[in-house]
């Protein structure tokens, strides 16, 4: 029987490539997230790349929506031996004191709220069966700050506690419990960062590309198929013996 492995925020981007490298190991692939459309387009490629998929569309900040997921997943396949916590948003960009307060609690209740439910939800299902794999997406910001990106930085830094507790606490059920932090990762919302960083601090969009790059000994900005295959590792045997660590994936870009 293959793994059951579910993977948030798979509509698009880094969830995508997750969902798609699961399916390359012959893994079946939940697939949640609010974008039903882009689901079942995704779930389509997880099918070209060998595995088989689910689309269950799903909110990660709604309790009810989460305990939805888990039981569908549940009822239709007895198990979930693979949760990737990848659901995300960018949230505001600014100063602190200019930040919406609304904007701050959905940035929380999406990025640090939405992981807790998830796990939540999953962990005693794992331990009925004796074990599993949790995998957490973090980000460079969760190392370092990011000028106008407190409200993304505080929620990715918070991450790295809820993972290594979460680890302390589990691993005695046989569930393991690892965070990624990527770098700078190619893509529609490292686009979007850098025209902020731009704005900000009123440089061009190629200078703050080229310094984002340039922190790289490799030259180049991190893949998302980069945080795939590391999220894959994690979820296997090979990486029976890790947990509770924060991986850096980030092409050399240095993280404190």
């Amino acid at each position: 029987m293959s793994r059951i492995t579910v993977v948030t925020g798979a509509s698009q981007g880094i969830g995508r490539a997750i969902a798609l490298g699961f399916g390359a190991a012959g893994d079946t692939v939940v697939l949640a997230a609010r974008n039903e459309g882009n689901l079942q387009t995704v779930a389509r490629e997880v099918g070209a790349a060998g595995g088989a998929a689910m689309v269950v569309p799903t909110d990660v900040s709604d309790p009810a929506s989460v305990s939805a997921l888990v039981e569908h997943v549940v009822n239709a396949h007895g198990k979930i031996d693979v949760l990737v916590n990848n659901s995300g948003i960018g949230g505001p960009s600014g100063p602190l004191w200019e930040v919406d307060e609304e904007a701050w609690d959905q940035t929380m209740d999406v990025n640090v709220k939405g992981v807790f439910l998830g796990c939540r939800a999953v962990v005693p299902h794992m331990i009925e069966v004796g074990g599993g794999s949790i995998v957490v997406i973090g980000s460079i910001s969760g190392k370092r700050a990011l000028y106008g990106r407190s409200p993304y930085t505080t929620s990715k830094m918070a991450l790295v506690g809820l993972v290594r507790t979460l680890a302390l606490e589990a691993g005695r059920h046989g569930i393991r419990v690892n965070l990624i932090s990527p770098g700078f990762v190619a893509g529609p919302r490292i686009d979007w960062v850098i025209e902020a960083q731009a704005t900000a601090r009123g440089i061009s969009q190629d200078d703050v590309r080229a310094e984002f790059e340039g922190e790289s000994p490799l030259g180049r900005l991190t893949e998302a198929s980069d945080i795939a295959d590391m999220c894959v590792f994690l979820a296997s045997d090979h990486a029976r013996a890790i947990t509770g660590v924060d991986m850096n994936v980030n092409a050399g870009v240095v993280m404190y």
